[in-house]
């Protein structure tokens, strides 16, 4: 049905793919032999989202967060994919502001700026003044975008359908990305969603032990005037975090240091939304960190966001620790504890492919070092080693590869293993004794005690069972059933072998006694019977080619 409803719109993904060059597609269109499904390469997938309009950018921006589906090449590129796109007219702007505030639009803001200050594919961002004076950034959804959005979601899963059903589509999980695409595009067409994560960020940074929570900043949102079309949002004023020129502030302060406390800041507001709270801001590009005019650092757009459990946390921090000490061994043990699928896997290959990975950086200093490329290539390896990840493990790379390298460029002499060794000391001392160490060490107390309480008794209960014969062993090996048939045959040629010996015996001694006609005969029968019995006995173990 998808097929012919989207006829017009498969014409032109077809125009746009052989516009800019793909081959495999052009050999597929002219009866070439079709082999594997190539991918084109980075700067032409690039190209060819970028054409095909806003949701399949989105697509592409989701592609950028799956290190474990692609390779470096193609990740780079498509983070730098951009949503922007012309402005919506102020006019049908006004209309959905109408239809989507509860009070007239004079009653609800005192002036709306209809140049808008963004504009994205999903959405478009003007500054506003409410009626009691406090300055608002409004987040308009372009109209008739739900509409737009579910046509293409419709023709990308009808095709995903289809290609699911090749090698091509299994082996990539084409189905599965389909799916996991059209779940965040239908979720960030819900700004109350958005919202609501801006919500639950700013109440996770308003307390830290490892910064000043005072320094950091999320906008405040203004529920009452917000919907799912509409999100309504504190003002921030500031710009872009890499086109802030400390050097020319007046407060006399030093720019060098100052951008060394600014990346130590951004270091440990991230580290703590990845390793403590398990919920993290999942895209810090340099256009959502600003500089505010009084110093602070603010965090926007929340609309994609991530979220590890305490183990994914942990194995997580053990990772970095062993990319730290360029351990092989470790990175696949903590690979196989993150994979999400329970396929065998050649261990000894995993480690030397590490090991390979791994050792181009022996002689290389680690202030320089970039962490974040050497998480893809950990990922890329998992991946060429069939390993499946959780999804969420390409978000995580992802914010880690954006923080570095905004970090990088805000402040060329950083050194990451200076910024990031004390968090990872702290966040160890808090797996071995939690956040209170004496209520971790009570507890601990508490199980010794609750054990030496009862392993006297669970002694006794063994000893009792033991010494009354009423202790079973239930025991279950592998292969033991092909060892006890061989037991068994050979058991069984033996007891055969003793009785054709004993044949041949007993007609032998017969043989030399016999004072009758009768016994000769029996004499000679009983040889027979043993010649026979012999002779097949011979004959079967030539057969199983068990001689030697």
């Amino acid at each position: 049905m998808f097929l012919t409803q989207t006829v017009p719109r498969q014409r032109e993904i077809i125009e746009v793919v052989l516009r800019n060059g793909w081959d495999y597609m052009r050999r597929l269109l002219t009866g070439g032999k079709a082999d594997e499904p190539q991918l084109p390469t980075p700067a032409v997938l690039k190209n060819i989202l970028v054409d095909l309009g806003p949701v399949y950018v989105k697509l592409g921006q989701l592609l950028s967060t799956r290190p474990d589906l692609l390779s470096a090449g193609y990740i780079d590129e498509l983070s730098t994919l951009q949503d922007e796109v012309p402005p919506v007219p102020w006019t049908e702007i006004e209309i959905l502001l109408r239809q989507q505030l509860k009070a007239p639009l004079e009653q609800s803001f005192k002036t709306v700026n209809p140049v808008p200050v963004a504009a994205g594919s999903i959405a478009q961002t003007h500054r506003a003044t409410l009626i009691d004076g406090r300055e608002v950034a409004l987040k308009v959804q372009r109209p008739g975008i739900d509409l737009t959005v579910a046509q293409d979601i419709a023709l990308i899963q009808g095709i995903a359908d289809l290609v699911a059903r090749t090698d091509f589509g299994k082996t990539y999980e084409i189905k599965s990305i389909a799916e996991e695409f059209t779940k965040a595009l239908e979720a960030e067409l819900d700004f109350t969603r958005e919202a609501g994560y801006t919500d639950q960020l700013r109440r996770n940074l308003s307390h830290s032990k490892w910064f000043d929570p005072q320094q950091i900043v999320v906008a405040q949102i203004y529920w009452e005037l917000t919907t799912e079309k509409l999100m309504v949002m504190e003002w921030l004023e500031g710009v872009p975090i890499l086109s802030a020129r400390l050097n020319s502030n007046n407060n006399g302060k030093d720019p060098v240091p100052e951008r060394k406390a600014i990346t130590t800041l951004l270091f440990r507001a991230f580290f703590q939304q990845l390793y403590i709270d398990g919920f993290f801001h999942a895209d810090p590009h340099p256009g959502n960190l600003f500089y505010l005019v009084d110093g602070r650092i603010a965090l926007l757009d929340c609309g994609m966001v991530g979220r590890l459990d305490p183990r994914t946390q942990q194995i997580l921090t053990e990772m970095l620790l062993a990319i730290v000490d360029l351990d092989a061994q470790r990175c696949a043990q903590l690979t196989l504890q993150l994979a999400d699928s329970s396929q065998p896997v050649i261990l000894a290959r995993l480690e030397n492919d590490y090991d390979r990975m791994l050792r181009k950086y022996l002689n290389v200093n680690l202030s320089e070092i970039n962490f974040s490329r050497v998480i893809y290539e950990i990922f890329q390896v998992a991946r060429n080693n069939k390993i499946r990840l959780p999804s969420n493990m390409g978000l995580y790379a992802k914010t880690l590869a954006n923080l570095e390298g905004l970090a990088r460029g805000f402040n060329p002499e950083l050194n990451f293993v200076d910024e990031v060794q004390p968090l990872l000391t702290d966040l160890f001392r808090r797996q071995l004794v939690g956040e209170n160490p004496v209520r971790s060490l009570l507890r601990t107390a508490l199980d010794i005690k609750s054990l030496s309480l009862q392993s006297p008794r669970q002694i006794e209960l063994l000893l009792d069972r033991v010494t009354s014969e009423t202790l079973q062993w239930n025991l279950s090996l592998r292969g033991l059933d092909g060892v006890r048939r061989t037991m068994d045959d050979a058991a069984n040629r033996l007891s055969f072998s003793i009785l054709v010996g004993s044949l041949i015996m007993g007609a032998a001694i017969i043989s030399n006694h016999a004072q009758t006609s009768q016994l000769s005969f029996l004499s000679t029968i009983l040889f027979a019977v043993a010649s026979f019995l012999g002779l097949w006995l011979i004959v079967s173990i030539l057969r199983s080619g068990r001689l030697k």
